[in-house]
């Protein structure tokens, strides 16, 4: 049985996959020459909610149809917090090998000086990190998920 495809696995296989998500909607945005657009990266955040969703609903599918709050919010938080931070060392390595995009940021935007490799991937990483905690927050209150107690909800 592969990660991709392991019940007890979601979080790192719906890691990946918002990981590899995020990576090809980067090339695709370098390909069609509109990387430069800071605004676009609003988009990644329907990657990540997707990816998220997903794996909720892997979970509850694969583990009969009981999901236990906190286990879906550890889910949901793993499962983004694995795809940003893969991203962010995909990021890492792209801006050691294309010294112009690095450039680009440091010319461009407002705290940029200040910035370099290293932290330009952990400020992705933590944004994503974050953004998954909140995604995680409002999707389980709209999938529904047992009580914290344990007693499922009518």
């Amino acid at each position: 049985m592969s990660i991709l495809n392991n019940p007890n696995r979601i979080p790192e296989s719906y890691g990946l996959r918002i990981a590899g998500g995020l990576i090809a909607y980067f090339l695709l945005m370098k390909l069609i020459g509109l990387s430069d657009h800071v605004e676009l990266r609003l988009l990644n955040l329907l990657i990540l909610v997707a990816g998220v969703f997903f794996a909720l609903r892997k979970f509850k599918e694969t583990h009969g149809k009981h999901l236990n709050y906190f286990v879906a919010l550890a889910t949901g938080v793993a499962t983004a917090a694995i795809g940003s931070v893969l991203f962010a060392l995909f990021l890492f390595i792209w801006m050691k090998v294309d010294s112009n995009m690095m450039q680009h940021i440091i010319d461009t935007e407002p705290m940029g000086h200040y910035l370099n490799p290293y932290m330009a991937a952990f400020i992705v990483a933590l944004e994503g990190v974050f953004s998954g905690l909140l995604v995680t927050f409002v999707l389980i209150n709209y999938i529904h998920t047992d009580e914290v107690g344990g007693i499922e909800k009518g």
